[in-house]
């Protein structure tokens, strides 16, 4: 039977990872088997610079984190190797950085997810990491709504120079000299 000390440490460590659960919109659950230490430091650094949380768990307190946090369906992949990718505000980040990882490191795989509480498989996972970033989606509104404002001014911009260049001036000269009609 484990120490005290021992078991206080457990409970923290759940308590702790069903807080990152339940304060994530996104999560990632992969199996790393085979990650060299170079390899694995260079893709912490790359979910940290991107927000995302990553850490390497025991499998039995990652299911109790996950049954605490209403997230039973993921208990099915907590077998072997298995690290967590959780990020707070970005639903992409974690899906996108692992996913081109386990492109090029045959052994890591990803193994589950979930978005909004809600359960995902490793094949939408890979559909959700193909998703352009944040900020491309948001240019590309922004863009949307900025076309027609600009091809009106541009229009206008047009008749301006039209009308300073003295191309409208023999039209306006005729309208002033047809009869008004009454």
């Amino acid at each position: 039977m484990p120490s005290s000390k021992v078991l206080e440490q457990k409970e923290k460590i759940v308590a702790d990872l069903t807080e990152e659960l339940n304060n994530a919109c996104a999560g990632v659950i992969v199996d790393y088997r085979g990650t060299t230490v170079a390899d694995d430091t260079v893709l912490r650094k790359t979910l940290r610079e991107s927000g995302v949380k990553y850490a390497v768990v025991k499998n039995t307190l990652l299911g109790r984190a996950a049954k605490n946090a209403n997230l039973d369906g993921l208990n099915d992949f907590f077998n072997g190797t298995t690290a967590i990718a959780t990020s707070s505000d970005d639903y992409v980040a974690a899906a996108r950085i692992l996913c081109k990882f386990a492109d090029t490191h045959k052994n890591f795989a990803i193994k589950v997810g979930f978005i909004d509480n809600d359960v995902i498989t490793a094949e939408k996972i890979v559909s959700l990491s193909k998703l352009p970033s944040r900020e491309i989606l948001l240019a590309t509104v922004c863009n949307a709504f900025n076309a027609p404002i600009a091809s009106f001014a541009r229009a206008v911009q047009a008749i301006v120079d039209k009308m300073n260049s003295g191309e409208a001036a023999p039209a306006a000269e005729a309208a002033a000299e047809a009869p008004a009609e009454a």
